[in-house]
């Protein structure tokens, strides 16, 4: 591990200051995970096994995968957030030099890029699915207009409100509990952009693509854009493939996605809700070198999770997720390999204009 923490802060960045404020995000994490009540401990390790049943073939409704979903996220946003994937995403590789803190500017820089904003410094965009803001933030900060956001986790919200207080933006970030396939509690035609990156297009089934997209469509003013950084299976993946079957149902729990898209579907509903298709492209770089980083660093601590285990301050259960977490990151790894999925798939959308 004393080698492993140089190069590892080496490669994500050698701002003292970041370093130290994901090391602290780090302490957080853990003692949040010790402190968790038993019950979201319990209902986090139930959302799992629902996951797991869904892609054994379990007949699910919509409301029953929302409910697990929120009750897996207020769980696993603490635990990810100890092995700095605090924005909860995994990025393309588009620098080797960056690590994943890097590489994740990047892919949000591209996005805002993608939204052609005509005045970034009085924009309003929209944040779809936003989790604990850091994306939003560093969005409003490269603009120095408005964000607003919405997640379906209420502890990442108010986590999300804290930090805006903290660094003095709470005037230019808005943040609330929102689900995904409810009505956009937004005025019709307010924002000059949304986004979402990997945050949307895995919780819907097909059949429920099409109102999201309407709202999605309405929300915008006329003649903006939607951009995204998504999670869809590539046209290459096979239902009739035991092979791709077998690997998407064991990273797709792994993903804390309930659905698989194609970019067509996605296109589709898009383009039925009044939006032109600017874009649909695989991402400009695998995402698994950065997944494979994150390996290395897990399987580091996992030493520190099982010592703090036997002295009985770390409980079982987070060892055990660990676990999973890895066997499903290592299904994953094989599918992007394959090009049979991609973690980071473009799409840009635009709302004509009047």
């Amino acid at each position: 591990m004393a080698l492993l923490m140089p190069k590892y802060f080496q490669r994500e960045n050698s701002n003292l200051r970041a370093n130290w404020y994901r090391i602290k995000t780090s302490f957080t994490g853990i003692k949040r995970l010790v402190t968790l009540p038993q019950e979201d401990k319990d209902a986090c390790v139930n959302a799992y096994k629902f996951l797991q049943r869904m892609q054994g073939g379990e007949e699910t409704t919509t409301e029953d995968e929302t409910k697990a979903i929120a009750a897996y996220y207020k769980v696993l946003n603490n635990m990810l957030s100890v092995f700095d994937l605090e924005k909860l995403y995994i990025p393309p590789q588009l620098d080797e030099k960056e690590g994943l803190y890097g590489n994740q500017l990047l892919c949000e820089q591209a996005m805002l890029k993608e939204m052609a904003l005509q005045d970034p410094e009085k924009s309003h965009l929209l944040d779809m699915g936003c989790g604990r803001g850091r994306i939003a933030h560093y969005i409003a900060s490269m603009t120095g207009g408005q964000v607003s956001g919405y997640n379906i986790d209420p502890d990442q919200v108010e986590n999300a409100i804290d930090w805006a207080a903290e660094t003095q933006m709470s005037e230019r970030l808005h943040y609330k509990v929102g689900n995904h396939h409810d009505p956009l509690e937004y005025e019709s035609g307010l924002f000059d952009g949304c986004y979402s990156v990997q945050a949307v297009w895995p919780f819907f089934k097909k059949e429920e693509l099409d109102d999201h997209a309407r709202e999605m469509f309405r929300v915008l003013k006329p003649g903006t854009r939607y951009s995204c950084s998504e999670y869809l299976l590539s046209p290459y993946f096979d239902w009739n493939n035991e092979e791709h079957v077998s690997l998407h149902r064991s990273y797709l729990p792994t993903l804390a996605a309930t659905q698989s898209m194609y970019p067509a579907d996605v296109c589709a509903a898009l383009e039925s809700a009044g939006f032109n298709i600017i874009l649909s492209a695989p991402s400009k770089s695998e995402a698994w070198p950065i997944c494979e980083q994150k390996r290395d660093l897990i399987l580091v601590a996992r030493k520190i999770v099982r010592f703090l285990e036997r002295i009985r301050i770390m409980p079982p259960w987070v060892e055990e997720s660990l676990d999973l977490l890895q066997t499903g990151g290592e299904s994953w790894t094989m599918a992007e390999k394959a090009k049979i999925a991609d973690l980071n798939w473009r799409i840009v959308a635009e709302k004509p204009a009047q």
